[in-house]
C-alpha cells in the first residue's frame, strides 16, 4: 500500500473538497489517461487495486503512471465508543482528488488495449471517470 514515510503531523482535519483541479488536468507523460468527473477521497487500497487491474490487462507491456499519492491520514474511532476521548487512530491513507484531475496515464500500447485497461482500473474507484487521449494520437 502507498503511504508517506514521514509526515509533519500524525493526524489531519477532514477538510472540504471544493472546485475543480487546475493542476494535473492535462496529459503529461502518456498518450491515454482517465480523468475524474467527481471529487472524492481515493484510498491507497483503491489505487493499488486499479494499478493491478490495469497492469494485468496490459500483460506488463507499455507503461503506467499514477498521478495521485495518498498523503492524508484518515482516522476512525472504534464501533460503540462514546463521544469524546479524543480523535481515533489512523485507519487508512487517502489522496484528495478534485474534479478534472488525471489519475492514471498509459503509453506504449494500442488505443484499444489502453481503453480497456483504464476501464478496468476506473471500476476500482468510487467516482465517475472519463477516458481521454492526447492530441499527439490524432497526428500519428
Amino acid at each position: 500500500m502507498l503511504q508517506p514515510k514521514k509526515t509533519k503531523y500524525k493526524k489531519t482535519q477532514k477538510g472540504r473538497i471544493r472546485g475543480k483541479s487546475y493542476n494535473g488536468c492535462l496529459l503529461t507523460r502518456g498518450l491515454y489517461g482517465i480523468k475524474a468527473l467527481e471529487s472524492s477521497w481515493i484510498t491507497s487500497r483503491q489505487i493499488e487495486a486499479a494499478r493491478v487491474a490495469a497492469t494485468r490487462y496490459m500483460k506488463r507491456e507499455g507503461q503506467l503512471w499514477i498521478n495521485i499519492f495518498p498523503d492524508k491520514p484518515a482516522t476512525k474511532k472504534p464501533q460503540e465508543v462514546r463521544m469524546g476521548k479524543g480523535k481515533g487512530p489512523v485507519e487508512f491513507w487517502v489522496a484528495v482528488v478534485k474534479m478534472g484531475k488525471i489519475l492514471l496515464e498509459i503509453d506504449g500500447v494500442s488505443m484499444v488495449i489502453a481503453k480497456e485497461a483504464l476501464r478496468l482500473a476506473a471500476q476500482k474507484f468510487p467516482i465517475k471517470m472519463k477516458f481521454i487521449y492526447s492530441k499527439k494520437y490524432i497526428n500519428n
